[in-house]
């Protein structure tokens, strides 16, 4: 099968998540000027850069309370902060919880009774039991083709890590299991992993 997307693709659900698969969601928590908070997943989400370390997520879509973009990307253009989340497979349920449309006034922490702390280098709440927490500054919002599409890029400040997820030194993924998001309405999670060496290593 071939189609170029701006024809359709005749099918009855659009292919293209479930060919970029799987895909790290970044469960983005950040806090607006009036100090409100705010909690969302983005499965448009990943590492850019090693030095300094940065991330990238996206924003597609809008919500009428917020003019052209979501609560996630209007809070970081007001504060110049956020905070990535890592979602456990045990998070599966209340990181769902906080995908709704909600109103802007909505606490995705208090609506899904997440546990929250304080992060350490920026002014925003990070998921307290998150298996890692990336804080990061804003560096620049990129305004990508189409309506309401947005890509916010970080540089990574401060890095928590749940101590039982360190293993021998090392972050342990299936101490907890990472969820990842598919196409369609499905999900994955890591139960599995295996090492390849570099030619030349």
């Amino acid at each position: 099968m071939f189609y170029r997307p701006e024809d359709g693709h005749g099918l009855p659900h659009n292919p293209f998540n479930a060919i970029v698969t799987p895909r790290p969601i970044g469960w983005i928590s950040t806090r607006g000027a009036d100090g409100s908070e705010n909690l969302a997943p983005y499965s448009f989400f990943n590492a850019v850069a090693y030095v300094p370390p940065q991330v990238m997520f996206a924003s597609t879509g809008s919500k009428d309370d917020r003019g052209d973009t979501k609560d996630s990307v209007a809070n970081i253009r007001d504060t110049g902060v956020f905070c990535i989340n890592i979602v456990e497979y045990a998070m599966r349920d209340v990181m769902n919880q906080t995908s709704g449309p909600w109103p802007k006034e909505t606490d995705e922490f208090d609506l899904a009774a997440i546990d929250r702390a304080e992060c350490e280098t920026i002014a925003c709440s990070r998921v307290a039991a998150a298996p890692a927490n990336l804080e990061c500054r804003l560096t620049q919002i990129v305004k990508l083709e189409g309506e309401a599409n947005f890509a916010v890029f970080g540089e990574v400040v401060g890095v928590h890590m749940r101590d039982d997820c360190m293993k021998d030194g090392l972050f342990d993924v299936l101490s907890f299991n990472p969820l990842t998001r598919l196409g369609y309405r499905d999900y994955s999670v890591v139960r599995e992993v295996f090492s390849l060496k570099r030619p030349g290593e």
